[in-house]
């Protein structure tokens, strides 16, 4: 990109744009996930929807690459590439929230901490993720899983308006009313469309939560994940936990003989009453006795921010991800088998339920083409040391080999990664050639093709 492009971008946009061999480049050009490292040709710091449209036609124009970070957590290292143009989202932070309607609108590069701890103020919160440094935009575009989607649906469930700015640089309204065809697309296809800058949410009364983790030694784990699966099927839609397997942490609550073990975990959260919560609990207790556990009433940020120290900025990140409509003999086996090999304390699995209020949802109404899976598996490896990339992406693609055969075709887009284009179609499901001709649309030249990309 030439200076003379640069300095007409600075002129133009609110936000700062640096470029190689400016203060704090090297800063600006590092991502969530530190095995990608890229120089892009300028990061600019979106602070106004006319921003990102100045950015995005400049992309346009010139034919240069175009890579959007929203909260920044994309493993696969799509908020930035070699010689591109980044639209960074960082200065679209703001959350406003109408409790009386309760709704709430919220910047495109907001995290779900900055979003909990505003509408955590009036006792409201929508389907967000499980860590709180999580971005509103990337989770939500991709269909967005989190504690609270038995009860009321997915985040993209819960979208009721979206401010997109396209291809061309216009900026659109989407919702059921207005441009309905993108708005079906945005909630499930991921940036595909466009840079979302605003987005608006129903919300949903979820102060307190009751719940929190519990481990159980793996000799345990069949008859815990065989209840779970058994249980998840007709749990009260209040109930938003899963499984997982975790090495147990150096924390107060875990004796200090369990630190550093692999365990199989409970994650809990219970959205009705604590009487009622601590029964469905005790219904764990029943099947194995915990070797630790933290169960008790806490506010909903507190528990979607819990394990946001085991996933700080600048781990090594390699991730894949599974459907299954059931936990099969055959797919607890493979859990367990490799579920215990995790490599350090950082990397988990995680088995989230998305029956209940998300399978109220129309197969077709949304993009989300996977309203029929009982779990998302994911398998998330995350490590310090690069010196163990080879060794630790090696477990990540012998665990997904091993439970593969016994899941449903595709995956939860938000945890595939660089190398799971070939998966695209099965990933968007059901929802793919509809989503091949709004892309046709909207973005006919592929304009936004740094995502799980649909080829128009």
């Amino acid at each position: 990109m030439s200076a003379g492009m640069l300095e007409k971008l600075r002129a133009t946009v609110k936000g700062p744009v640096v470029a190689p061999g400016d203060s704090g480049y090297d800063e600006a050009r590092k991502v969530y996930n530190f095995m990608i490292d890229r120089h892009p040709a300028a990061v600019v710091t979106c602070r106004t929807t006319e921003d990102v449209v100045a950015v995005v036609r400049l992309a346009s124009e010139t034919g240069t690459e175009l890579a959007v970070r929203g909260g920044s957590h994309s493993v696969p290292g799509y908020g930035t590439a070699d010689d591109a143009l980044v639209a960074d989202l960082s200065g679209l932070t703001s959350v406003t929230v109408d409790a009386a309607g309760r709704t709430a609108r919220v910047g495109g590069g907001a995290t779900w901490g900055g979003f909990n701890e505003v509408a955590g103020a009036h006792g409201l919160a929508t389907t967000g993720g499980i860590i709180s440094t999580t971005g509103v935009g990337g989770l939500t575009l991709g269909g967005g899983i989190g504690y609270l989607a038995r009860a009321h649906g997915l985040s993209c469930d819960n979208l009721l308006e979206a401010r997109v700015v396209t291809a061309d640089g216009t900026t659109l309204t989407a919702s059921e009313s207005e441009n309905p065809d993108l708005f079906w697309a945005l909630r499930g296809g991921g940036g595909n469309f466009g840079v979302v800058t605003e987005f608006t949410f129903r919300m949903h009364p979820v102060a307190e939560i009751y719940g929190g983790p519990m481990f159980f030694d793996l000799s345990d784990g069949d008859a815990v994940l065989s209840h779970f699966n058994e249980f998840i099927k007709t749990a009260p839609r209040e109930y938003g936990g899963f499984p997982a397997f975790q090495i147990a942490p150096p924390l107060p609550f875990i004796p200090g003989d369990k630190v550093g073990e692999p365990l199989v975990g409970i994650v809990s959260c219970w959205t009705g009453a604590p009487d009622d919560g601590e029964k469905i609990i005790q219904g764990f207790r029943d099947v194995a006795r915990p070797v630790a556990e933290m169960i008790g009433p806490m506010p909903y940020p507190a528990l979607n921010s819990a394990f946001d120290a085991l996933v700080p900025r600048g781990l090594q990140h390699y991730w894949k991800t599974a459907y299954a409509t059931d936990l099969s003999p055959e797919l607890i086996r493979a859990h367990l088998e490799h579920g215990p090999k995790l490599p350090v304390v950082n990397s988990t699995v995680h088995l989230y339920p998305i029956n209940g209020a998300c399978q109220d949802v129309a197969a077709d109404a949304t993009a989300f083409g996977h309203r029929d899976a009982t779990y998302a598996m994911v398998i998330a490896g995350m490590w310090p040391d690069p010196a163990q990339n080879e060794a630790n992406t090696r477990w990540v693609r012998d665990y997904y080999a091993a439970i593969a055969p016994h899941s449903e075709a595709g995956g939860y887009v938000n945890f595939a990664s660089s190398d799971d284009q070939s998966k695209v179609e099965a990933n968007y499901g059901v929802s793919y050639r509809r989503l091949q001709e709004v892309k046709r649309q909207y973005d006919p030249d592929n304009l936004f093709h740094l995502n799980q990309n649909i080829k128009p």
